[in-house]
């Protein structure tokens, strides 16, 4: 079986790298990651952040850029992103007020625009969910079927938001074949809280989830912990044990 790659997505670890952004890479690397997903550069050039990564012998597997920025600055985007060596540009969230249902059709007629434009430059546009886009639309389908079937851009599926939406992420694999390069790992506790939890620790049928990357040619794993209750790289590092000692 093909050993599926494992990164971290960064925003986990958004306090500590506020404060040093290298060294935090560094503690990634030595824990046994593959590759980072990045929320932001700490303040640093796309060259100094790529060349930290390659001292590091840290791939990147995506990068998170807020839509403002894809929608205003999209050639710069796509820039850093060959610098970065990174095929993964992924819209990460939608503001309250951007989720009304015509907010939804601006941005599946955006998003296959800038699709457009990526592939032309060999890039990969994703769209990353979280629960409320799982909320139906006048035409019976959720928002997130909506801009999966109305455009062409891949998703990277979260695990927990789909869970804690009352969804299966498998068959959310399943519906999608081919279309999730990335996908984000993370449990949720079993209390009524439903709190994000370390990998292994919670609810998610994470092995279900594992065994189905491989039909579904996941290329990236992404551990993300949006809040950690305990030091978040106790958190991740966790994490990594668990997919280390999962057997497949």
């Amino acid at each position: 079986m093909r050993r599926i790659p494992v990164a971290v997505q960064m925003y986990t670890l958004r306090d500590a790298c506020e404060k040093d952004f290298f060294g935090s890479l560094k503690k990634v690397a030595e824990l046994g990651y593959d590759g980072v997903e990045l929320a932001g550069y700490g303040g640093h050039t796309v060259v100094e952040v790529k060349e930290m990564l390659d001292q590091l012998g840290l791939k990147v597997a995506g990068n998170h850029v807020p839509l403002d920025v894809l929608q205003n600055d999209l050639t710069k985007v796509i820039e850093d992103q060959k610098i970065l060596e990174n095929q993964y540009i992924v819209c990460p969230y939608l503001l309250p007020d951007q989720r009304s249902e015509d907010d939804y059709k601006a941005l599946v007629s955006f998003l296959q625009k800038a699709d457009d434009i990526c592939k032309r430059e060999g890039l990969t546009l994703c769209y990353h969910n979280h629960d409320f886009e799982l909320e139906t639309l006048s035409d019976g389908r959720t928002a997130l079927d909506t801009i999966l079937m109305d455009t062409n851009v891949k998703a990277e599926f979260d695990v927990y938001w789909l869970t804690k939406a009352a969804e299966d992420p498998v068959e959310w694999l399943k519906r999608y074949p081919h279309r999730t390069p990335l996908v984000h790992l993370k449990d949720m506790t079993l209390d009524e809280e439903k709190f994000f939890a370390e990998l292994g620790t919670g609810g998610v049928n994470l092995e279900a989830i594992l065994r189905q990357g491989e039909e579904g040619n996941v290329q990236w794993w992404i551990v993300e912990q949006d809040v950690c209750r305990r030091d978040p790289f106790e958190s991740i590092k966790m994490s990594i044990e668990y997919l280390k000692d999962w057997k497949g």
